[in-house]
């Protein structure tokens, strides 16, 4: 191995090696902070009404990773849905203020869109 890092054709086929993985698997260059993704959650509240896998007073976060499975747009509505203050629909039938988590850039609500949809 190391005499195939030494020459200068190893070096090249390794690395195009691990571009083409990343280029072929956009997740796998993107991959969700997990840690990140939970604590703005607890800082937006969001854990009082929703659960990872328990129907409490909004859905579960499995249950909308399934409503948004395989559809191309999911990223682009969570975000939405998550950017502004709105009034959302409850497990009681009631209506309530949804209000956005605290993030401090796009890339910090992306991971958590991110994270949610990799619940289902």
């Amino acid at each position: 191995m190391k005499r195939v890092l030494n020459s200068g054709i190893g070096l090249r086929r390794l690395i195009m090696s691990i571009a083409l993985a990343f280029a072929l698997n956009p997740a796998a260059a993107h991959a969700v902070n997990e840690g990140a993704a939970e604590d703005l959650a607890k800082a937006g509240k969001c854990f009082r009404c929703h659960s990872i896998d328990k129907a409490k007073k909004a859905p579960s976060y499995k249950r909308i990773a399934a409503k948004y499975k395989d559809k191309p747009d999911a990223e682009e509505k969570l975000i939405k849905h998550l950017s502004g203050a709105q009034k959302v629909k409850v497990e009681d039938g009631g209506d309530e203020e949804h209000e956005p988590p605290p993030a401090k850039d796009a890339a910090d609500l992306k991971n958590l869109v991110q994270w949610i949809l990799s619940r289902g």
